[in-house]
C-alpha cells in the first residue's frame, strides 16, 4: 500500500466527530507516575496536532511531542508549538510509527489517535513502546473498527471493480488492519500491563450534499487521492461513483445522515517494577 498523501484542511473539516474518541480515551489514562519532574508526553501520529494541545490541559506542566511522518500536517501541527499556559512545553518531529523506538524509559504517556490502522502489524511494536515508557507510564491508543462498514467495503469493491483494478486494486486497507479489543487485550496484558479495552460505536449525524464523502476524503479514502492524484478525471469520475454508492448506504434523514462509527481502545499502564 503506497504512502498517503494529507490534507490537513480536508481533515479538520469533521474535527469536532474526529475529536470526541480522544476525548473519551483520554478519560480513561490514569495519573502519570510521579516522578518528581514535568511528564514526558508522546503523540504518535499527531496529525495537526489539535488534538495534542488537549494533552497540555490534561498535563499542563508536560512536555509534549507530537509525531506525524506527513510534512503537511506538521506544518500545520507546528503553528500550536510553543511553552504552555502551565510551563510545560508543546513541539512536534518527523516520525513513522512503523519505526518509531524511543530509548527506554523516555515517556510517561505514548498516545496514539486513529493511527496505527495505517500501520501493518502495528502490535508487534508493542513491546517495545511498553519499553519506552518509565514505570507506571500509560499506553493508550485508538483505532477505527469500522472495515467492514459499508463505507469501506464499498470503496474497496470499488476500487477491486474491472474499471479501477489496475489502478486501485492494490492501495486500501482492509478488514484486518486492526485487531479486536480482546486480542489487544490479551497481547498487552501478556506484557504485564494492567489493561482496559473496549469498543464503542459512535452515531455520527453529518450534514452537507455528500457528508459521509466529505469524511472519507479526509481519512480513508486518502490512498486512492493519492494514487490518482496526477489524473484529475479519474479521481473525479471515482468520487462520482463512489459517492453514489454512498447515498444509497447513508441516505439522510430529516436531521442529517447518520454515520456509524465503530472503535476499538487501549488503555495498557505498565507495572511499577
Amino acid at each position: 500500500m503506497p504512502a498517503a498523501t494529507w490534507d490537513p484542511q480536508q481533515y479538520l473539516r469533521h474535527a469536532d466527530h474526529r475529536s470526541r474518541p480522544f476525548v473519551d480515551l483520554l478519560a480513561r489514562v490514569p495519573e502519570l507516575p510521579a516522578a518528581g519532574r514535568p511528564p514526558r508526553i508522546a503523540d504518535l501520529g499527531c496529525g495537526p496536532g489539535n488534538t495534542t494541545r488537549l494533552l497540555t490541559d490534561r498535563w499542563p506542566t508536560a512536555h509534549v511531542t507530537g509525531f506525524d511522518n506527513s510534512p503537511a500536517m506538521l506544518a500545520r501541527a507546528d503553528e500550536l508549538a510553543g511553552p504552555t499556559a502551565g510551563g510545560g512545553r508543546l513541539d512536534f518531529a518527523p516520525a513513522d510509527a512503523s519505526t518509531w523506538t524511543p530509548p527506554p524509559g523516555t515517556y510517561d504517556l505514548i498516545l496514539s489517535n486513529a493511527t496505527l490502522q495505517w500501520v501493518p502489524g502495528h502490535s508487534d511494536s508493542f513491546p517495545a513502546w511498553i519499553e519506552a515508557l518509565a514505570p507506571g507510564g500509560t499506553f493508550a491508543f485508538q483505532v477505527p473498527g469500522n472495515f467492514d462498514a459499508p463505507s469501506h467495503v464499498l470503496m474497496r469493491e470499488l476500487a477491486a471493480s474491472p474499471r479501477w483494478h489496475d489502478r486501485l486494486g492494490h492501495v486500501l486497507r482492509h478488514a484486518d488492519a486492526v485487531l479486536s479489543p480482546g486480542s489487544y487485550l490479551a497481547q498487552l496484558a501478556d506484557l504485564g500491563c494492567e489493561v482496559d479495552a473496549w469498543e464503542t460505536t459512535y452515531q455520527h449525524l453529518l450534514t452537507g450534499e455528500a457528508p459521509v464523502l466529505d469524511w472519507v476524503k479526509g481519512t480513508g479514502l486518502r490512498p486512492v487521492l493519492t494514487t490518482l492524484a496526477d489524473d484529475e478525471a479519474a479521481t473525479e469520475t471515482f468520487l462520482t461513483e463512489y459517492g453514489t454508492l454512498l447515498r444509497k448506504a447513508y441516505p439522510p434523514t430529516a436531521h442529517g445522515t447518520v454515520f456509524p462509527f465503530r472503535r476499538v481502545f487501549a488503555v495498557a499502564r505498565r507495572g511499577d517494577a
